[in-house]
């Protein structure tokens, strides 16, 4: 993924791009070390002390998830990851999203969530399940502004987002009318007009 830079929708001065697994695995690590107690909490639904977060970013970094990252000054300020299905109980993908606080209220989230989506379509992905604490009331938010249906079990907000394309009501398709479909409409007009023509002075009537 190509770096892009949001600074024209959001305060934020950095760029998204995906980290390379082994290479850049440290950029992840310092990331969710440097996560505040809160935010640590919410991201693995509890206290979590650094050597398990050490053990996990290197378990990131083997298992084929994607990490998805905002990045300032070269340093990794937010993360969206992707994991792989065989990793989850259900075989669905499931994500997870950090941001740090001096970045919030800036768009991060909502990009990230974006460019993962995008990622998961990609991948063929039709479902994916997040998982958040009870009390994550922003990262709630942002689940359900990307269609995540979320319930409340054992301290947790778990849902799932379903990435299949949505088929539109017949009132909505037919309001969407192509060049060619006005054309036709009006050839059919045009035939009936000349056909009523035709029976009003008997020219349409067999000899």
């Amino acid at each position: 993924m190509r770096h892009e830079d949001i600074t024209r929708s959001t305060p934020a001065r950095g760029s998204v791009r995906t980290l390379r697994q082994q290479e850049e695995l440290p950029l992840l690590r310092d990331h969710l070390l440097r996560l505040d107690s809160g935010s640590r909490h919410d991201r693995f639904h509890g206290f979590m002390d650094d050597s398990f977060i050490e053990r996990y970013a290197a378990k990131c970094a083997d298992d084929g998830t994607v990490i998805i990252a905002y990045i300032e000054d070269g340093v990794v300020r937010g993360a969206a990851e992707l994991h792989p299905p065989d990793q989850s109980p259900d075989s669905l993908p499931e994500i997870a999203f950090s941001v740090e606080a001096r970045v919030r209220r800036q768009g991060v989230g909502s990009i990230l969530f974006k460019k993962l989506i995008a990622e998961a379509r990609s991948k063929g992905y039709r479902a994916l399940r997040i998982t958040t604490g009870a009390q994550n009331q922003a990262m709630r938010a942002l689940a359900h502004k990307f269609g995540a249906n979320l319930t409340f079990r054992y301290g947790e907000s778990t849902g799932t987002i379903d990435l299949r394309p949505q088929a539109q009501p017949q009132s909505a398709r037919a309001a969407m009318a192509t060049p060619v479909d006005a054309a036709r409409a009006m050839a059919s007009v045009n035939r009936a007009y000349w056909k009523m023509l035709l029976r009003m002075y008997g020219w349409g009537r067999a000899a």
